[in-house]
C-alpha cells in the first residue's frame, strides 16, 4: 500500500478527542453579517481555534496520524514557523521552526502540502521549497532557490509511486515596493514545476521549467493558490489581482491555458484557497475562497463541468487565506472536514456532512 493510501486508511478510528477550541454562538448580528450574497447558505463552524494574532496564519495542510487522529499544519508567516493543530478539536499542539535560512528554519513560510509522511513548505523570502519528514519535522532537503523569486503556493501530483510533480506559484513583482506587475512577456514564469523522486536514502529533484499565459486577457498577474485534478487533467490557479478581475484560471497539467476562467464576476474580493473535494468515482466539487470581510464566502463548483453549485459562509470565519480539505473520516468528522484560516489568527473547521446537507450536494460526498 502506498503511503498516501496507508495514511488515509489510518485516519478511520479511535475515540473522540477533547477540545479546547471555541464554537461560535450565532447571534442576530453575526447572522446578518454572515450572508453577504443572496444565495450564500449559513453553515455553522464545528469550532474556531484559540486566536494567536502574532502568527499571521496563511496556509493549511492535513496529515492523518497512525493512531487515527489528524494534524492540521499551518504556516505562520510573521513568526516564521509552523503551527500544529489537532484536527478534531482545534487544540494548538505545538510550534516548529523560527526565522533563519538553515534546515528546519523558515523565512515567511506560505504554501504547505503533505504527501505521505513528507511535508512540503514554500518559503517566500528564502525563495525555496523545504521538505521535512513527519511527525518529527526532520529537515530532508530544499529545492528551487535557483529559480524561485517570490513563491507562494504549491500543489503535489503523484504521477507514479514515489514520483511527484510539484507545482509552485511564483508571484515575483517589480518596483521599489515590489508592487508592480512585471511585463506580460515575463509572466510565462508564474508557475514552476519540479519532478521529485523519493528514494530510500534521499529525495532527488529536477526542474521542469515554468509556464503561464502571457496574453492581456488571461495572464496570471498575482498568484498564490493552486490546485489540481488529475482525473480531469485540470489545474485551477487563483488570480488575485482585483484590478483585472480576480478569478480562477483553468490550465491542464502540462501547463497549457485552456482558454477560460472559472467564475467571472463571482468573486467580490480576492480568490484565495482552492481545494478539491473528491466524493468517489470521480465525482465531487471544487471549493474556492472569496476572501471577503466580514465573512469569507466559500464557493462550490462541480468537479467535472466546473458549473457553479452554490456557496456558504460561517457565523464568524472571515478574511480566509488558505484552506485544507480532508475527506476521510476522523472520530469527530465521519464525512471529513474543511479547515480554513480565520482572520490570520485562528483556524475554523466545517463538518463536510453539514456542508453537503445544507447545500443539497451529491449524497456520495457524505459517508
Amino acid at each position: 500500500m502506498s503511503k498516501p493510501m496507508y495514511r488515509a486508511a489510518a485516519a478511520l478510528a479511535l475515540a473522540c478527542l477533547a477540545g479546547c477550541a471555541t464554537v461560535p454562538e450565532p447571534s442576530s448580528k453575526s447572522a446578518q453579517n454572515a450572508v453577504p450574497d443572496a444565495d450564500a447558505t449559513l453553515v455553522t463552524e464545528a469550532y474556531i481555534s484559540e486566536e494567536h494574532p502574532a502568527d499571521e496564519l496563511d496556509s493549511l495542510a492535513a496529515w492523518p496520524k497512525d493512531d487515527g487522529g489528524l494534524w492540521v499544519i499551518g504556516t505562520a508567516k510573521s513568526t516564521h514557523r509552523l503551527v500544529v493543530f489537532d484536527g478534531d478539536s482545534g487544540e494548538r499542539l505545538r510550534e516548529f521552526g523560527g526565522k533563519g535560512a538553515g534546515p528546519g528554519r523558515f523565512n515567511r513560510p506560505n504554501g504547505v502540502a503533505v504527501f505521505g509522511d513528507y511535508l512540503f513548505v514554500v518559503e517566500r523570502d528564502n525563495h525555496r521549497v523545504q521538505v521535512l519528514s513527519l511527525p518529527e519535522f526532520e529537515p530532508l532537503t530544499t529545492f528551487g532557490a535557483d529559480q524561485l523569486r517570490s513563491p507562494y503556493g504549491l500543489w503535489l501530483h503523484e504521477i507514479e509511486p514515489d514520483e511527484l510533480d510539484v507545482y509552485v506559484t511564483d508571484s515575483f513583482m517589480e518596483g521599489k515596493k515590489f508592487d508592480v506587475v512585471p511585463p506580460l512577456a515575463q509572466l510565462d514564469q508564474r508557475v514552476r514545476r519540479y519532478r521529485v523522486h523519493i528514494g530510500d536514502d534521499a529525495l532527488q529533484v529536477e526542474s521542469l521549467g515554468s509556464f503561464g499565459d502571457t496574453s492581456p486577457n488571461a495572464a496570471l498577474r498575482m498568484v498564490e493558490s493552486i490546485g489540481g485534478d488529475p482525473a480531469n487533467d485540470r489545474l485551477l490557479i487563483a488570480e488575485e489581482d482585483t484590478r483585472v478581475g480576480t478569478d480562477l484560471r483553468e490550465y491542464d497539467l502540462a501547463g497549457r491555458y485552456v482558454g477560460k476562467s472559472l467564475a467571472p464576476g463571482r468573486f467580490r474580493a480576492q480568490a484565495e484557497g482552492v481545494a478539491l473535494w473528491d466524493c468517489r468515482n470521480d465525482q465531487g466539487y471544487w471549493i474556492a475562497v472569496d476572501q471577503a470581510d466580514p465573512r469569507t464566502v466559500f464557493l462550490l463548483f462541480d468537479r467535472a463541468t466546473l458549473a457553479y453549485r452554490g456557496s456558504f459562509v460561517g457565523t464568524a470565519t472571515g478574511h480566509t487565506d488558505g484552506i485544507a480539505l480532508h475527506a476521510a473520516a476522523t472520530p469527530r468528522f465521519p464525512s471529513g472536514a474543511l479547515f480554513a484560516v480565520h482572520g490570520d489568527k485562528a483556524m475554523s473547521a466545517f463538518d463536510l456532512a453539514d456542508v453537503a446537507h445544507s447545500l443539497q450536494l451529491n449524497p456520495a460526498c457524505v459517508r
